[in-house]
């Protein structure tokens, strides 16, 4: 259960390997959270952070298999880890792949292999953590979308899309929910240094994974439906979005 602040003291992430994931991560065991279960598909690479977050306060982390794209598993995954650690108080849905569009608009099942992961994946899993918390009557998601989703560029269009996806379906989930105790939050980052975006140009405003991190425990305590890293993202797509499609094309990408 959340603690006397607001924080939650229990969080699952789906998507283990995600660098902005695990920032998160140690920001919410360094406001109290105690047991962390990161769930994908090579636990065994997560064995440095579950090692970390120990050393930091966590007193039960552990890394389990779970696979976004094998939809069918994911009610007996999903619903395991709650049967075995009694509830969470947030899911964070953590789980992408960047892909490469110069290879992926040319190659349907490499772009297929971004978009089920982007998107399809963690939406079928969102279903089944939505019915696991709406059970035990209290709880939040936390999902990393992109400003990527909010209006596809030529320069990304596979993993645009497959963001606009994701994020359309956490604005209808996040109504879904209202009334039920549970609530969602959408994060919407711009360029973040990672691993994954190493060698890539940075765009401006770009960010690191601990501004993140920041950025969305502060979002936690005012109970933000959506939360753009930096905020200055928010009116700057709020231009774009009105722009002409034929003027939007231009932009640099």
């Amino acid at each position: 259960m959340n603690d006397a602040l607001g924080s939650p003291q229990s969080v699952l992430v789906l998507g283990g390997t995600s660098e902005i994931g695990r920032a998160i991560v140690r920001a919410l065991v360094g406001e109290r959270a105690r047991l962390v279960v990161f769930a994908g598909r090579h636990p065994e690479s997560m064995d440095g952070v579950v090692a970390e977050l120990r050393r930091e306060g966590a007193s039960d982390v552990e890394a389990v298999r779970w696979d976004a794209n094998a939809v069918g598993t994911h009610r007996e995954v999903l619903g395991g880890l709650f049967s075995e650690h009694g509830r969470f108080d947030m899911v964070l849905v953590a789980a992408g792949l960047l892909g490469d569009q110069k290879v992926d608009e040319h190659d349907p099942e490499s772009a297929a292999g971004v978009m089920s992961t982007n998107y399809v994946g963690p939406a079928a899993a969102m279903l089944v953590v939505a019915d696991l918390l709406r059970a035990q009557g209290q709880g939040s998601m936390v999902v990393l979308s992109s400003v990527a989703g909010v209006r596809v560029r030529r320069s990304n269009f596979v993993y645009g899309s497959s963001k606009a996806g994701l994020d359309g379906f956490c604005q209808g989930l996040a109504d879904s929910l209202v009334g039920s105790g549970v609530r969602l939050m959408i994060v919407r980052p711009g360029f973040v240094h990672t691993k994954m975006t190493a060698g890539m140009k940075a765009a401006p405003l770009s960010v690191g994974a601990d501004e993140v991190a920041k950025a969305v425990l502060a979002g936690l305590r005012k109970s933000s439906p959506v939360v753009w890293v930096p905020a200055a993202m928010r009116p700057i797509f709020a231009v774009l979005s009105l722009l002409p499609r034929g003027l939007f094309r231009r932009i640099p990408g």
